[in-house]
């Protein structure tokens, strides 16, 4: 039988949800409006004075080539860190899965980079592939690759590329590791029973058992590669060589806080906002209908 819960009064359940409701309106609906409002307006650098201009900072925008370059930049980013990220996550929850001896230490040692803050995991990257001090660099200059992510945008573009995905591999890991522990170990056993060979089980039993699993992950590896990625951009390249690193995250920060343009950085932020709003929904609308549940 269906087991509800009933309220005697009809104020109750406001009650327990208004914690909730406050820190939803607090961080998120009263931000949101103060950068929609301060979008549609320009302010000297030190807030002193501001003018109602409407759309026109949204209008500056688009005519700008240079913020519709980090349009381009931050697709390729979002989605190399999305892809990679979940695809290494999950080989190497399969692996880990079939350990026997030593389980814990190699599942203890997976999840380390999960501590790590992220401009710290910034900065660890970029002392490794220092084209002066880094070993990775040095190593890479013995194959013939001469490394300098200072210079070279394609570089420097994989740098924030890596760092990124490796500070978030702990995270897809621990979800896909727990996934695959919750399919019953009677499903495998019987497909191995009737021939099937390690790859035919993990496509046709494993992974369309994953697939819940792997849809939330698409959802919050798409939302930190556009919004958590700022420190490790800033911490690595700061947007560099030139602006060909500068995602729309760290466009945001430099062209608000640097050059002091409050009103466009408000405008940037609210389509960014918007832009990931609507890859959500997409997302939701269209992908979540091929998730089994």
């Amino acid at each position: 039988m269906e087991k509800r819960v009933l309220f005697r009064s009809g104020w109750l359940p406001w009650v327990l949800l208004t914690p909730q409701l406050a820190v939803i309106i607090v961080f998120f609906f009263w931000p949101a409006s103060q950068a929609l409002l301060q979008s549609m307006q320009v302010q000297d650098a030190f807030g002193t004075s501001t003018e109602w201009v409407g759309l026109q900072n949204f209008r500056e925008l688009f005519n700008d080539p240079a913020y519709l370059e980090s349009f381009k930049t931050t697709a390729w980013f979002s989605l190399l860190v999305a892809t990679l990220g979940i695809g290494i996550s999950l080989l190497l929850a399969i692996f880990a899965d079939r350990i026997v001896r030593g389980a814990m230490f190699y599942k203890t040692f997976l999840i380390l980079p999960y501590a790590v803050a992220p401009a710290v995991a910034g900065v660890l990257w970029v002392f490794m592939f220092s084209p002066t001090l880094g070993v990775v660099a040095y190593a890479l200059e013995h194959v013939g690759i001469h490394w300098n992510h200072l210079l070279n945008s394609a570089h420097a573009l994989t740098l924030i590329v890596m760092a990124a995905v490796w500070k978030q591999i702990s995270y897809n890991f621990l979800f896909f590791l727990a996934g695959l522990q919750s399919i019953p170990k009677s499903l495998i056993e019987a497909a191995a029973m009737d021939g099937a060979g390690p790859w035919r089980r993990f496509w046709s039993i494993q992974f369309p058992l994953l697939t819940p699993t792997t849809f939330f992950l698409l959802v919050i590896n798409m939302v930190y590669a556009f919004f958590d990625t700022f420190a490790i951009v800033d911490a690595t390249t700061q947007g560099g060589p030139g602006r060909d690193t500068a995602i729309l995250v760290y466009k945001v920060y430099y062209d608000g806080f640097k050059a002091l343009d409050l009103g466009g950085s408000a405008a940037q932020s609210v389509v960014l906002m918007a832009i990931v709003v609507a890859l959500t929904v997409v997302q939701f609308h269209y992908v979540e209908k091929k998730v089994q549940y």
